[in-house]
């Protein structure tokens, strides 16, 4: 039998880090009469009769949703599975007909693991955009949750301008939600939430179909919706508002996102997918560190160790050409390279206080390749 000079038992212990969904949409609509999934009336008074409970439902087809919950709700539940590619998870939560109760509705869908919320049928006007009217509940729920809420939860918002609407400042400025103006009589609002819960966070949503009936607008409400008017060279200016599209160029007779913008046009997140990647790359940071709290040292190799895991996340997404670069620091790493006897007293502080109080600062930049939303060409004729 041979001799073994060098025996390895390998033993194998794999670290499958947390996964975030990116397309799973909670959608809050009245319904107009109880059902098997929603509290039966009482005869106790005319106000119980009147009341249904925010039980959140599960969906992943459109089947039963009419059934479930005949109304605004089940009109919505139907036309966002209609979208391709659309979600495959889908909360209905119901309110009455007659006396919604919002708050409460929101306050459910703050403890569901979704990423998108909608108000159906429900346009930004005078009255539902109050604080406590709809689409304010709204934008304050995805605020709120997200800054606030536990890791993972963060969300946007989706919500529509009337029918034909083409005046961008009725709009509640917040980069987590985002706005639609059409000229549908369907909820565009749930349509384009399906949309955007059907592509991964770093796509633009700029051009993508949304499979609804609304004929385009004209060049001077576009104009209108799309803020000051754009100088050569300098890119689109926008004002929080997207519309729906018909473009010529594109064969056939479809409905289209005419841009892609976040909410408030003065926010760094000016667009939909630059708040959701930074939500998405955010969470697979958290969820590949958390293996290290409790176990890696404030040691040299230890904190390579965590630089290490970092560019596990990042890297893949410069290769796949979402991130042009990325850059990490930690200072106390700094400090441990230099030899110890050139520290100055203020550098030996730092290590100790980093040391006694567990507490390891990471600078991480990325450069985001965002997508082309313009193309200026000049062509001259010689």
């Amino acid at each position: 039998m041979p001799v073994r000079y060098i025996r390895v038992d390998p033993t194998v212990n794999l670290f499958a880090p947390a996964v975030r969904a990116f397309g799973t949409i909670a959608i809050v609509g009245r319904v107009t009469a109880p059902t098997s999934t929603v509290e039966a009336p009482t005869k106790k008074s005319a106000a119980a009769a009147a009341a249904v409970a925010p039980k959140p439902v599960a969906f992943t087809s459109p089947d039963k949703a009419q059934e479930t919950f005949p109304g605004d709700l089940g009109d919505a539940l139907t036309l966002v599975f209609e979208q391709t590619p659309g979600p495959t998870l889908v909360y209905g939560v119901p309110v009455d007909a007659t006396t919604p109760d919002w708050k409460g509705a929101l306050a459910v869908v703050a403890a569901l693991n979704v990423q998108l919320v909608v108000i159906a049928n429900t346009p930004v006007d005078g009255t539902s955009t109050t604080p406590d009217g709809p689409i304010g509940l709204l934008s304050a729920h995805v605020t709120s949750v997200s800054n606030t809420g536990a890791d993972g939860m963060e969300r946007m918002g989706v919500a529509m301008l009337p029918q034909g609407g083409n005046d961008p400042t009725v709009i509640l400025p917040n980069e987590r939600m985002v706005y639609v103006a059409h000229n549908s009589a369907q909820d565009a609002a749930v349509a384009v939430a399906g949309t955007i819960a059907g592509y991964e966070p770093w796509v633009s949503l700029l051009l993508k179909p949304v499979n609804i009936v609304s004929p385009p607008f004209g060049p001077t409400d576009i104009d209108k919706l799309n803020g000051p008017p754009e100088v050569s060279g300098s890119g689109p200016t926008g004002a929080g508002v997207n519309w729906l599209t018909t473009p010529a160029l594109i064969p056939g007779n479809g409905v289209y996102m005419g841009e892609g913008y976040a909410g408030d046009p003065g926010s760094p997140k000016k667009y939909i997918d630059v708040c959701r990647f930074v939500d998405h790359l955010s969470f697979l940071l958290k969820a590949q560190l958390i293996g290290s709290i409790g176990n890696v040292r404030i040691s040299r190799s230890g904190l390579r160790a965590l630089v290490a895991q970092m560019e596990a996340v990042l890297s893949p997404f410069v290769d796949a050409g979402v991130l042009n670069s990325f850059e990490l620091v930690v200072p106390v790493l700094t400090l441990l390279d230099k030899d110890p006897a050139t520290l100055t007293p203020d550098e030996a502080n730092r290590i100790h206080t980093a040391e006694v109080q567990r507490l390891v600062q990471v600078l991480a930049a990325v450069e985001y390749a965002g997508a082309v939303h313009r193309i200026s060409i000049d062509l001259k004729f010689d």
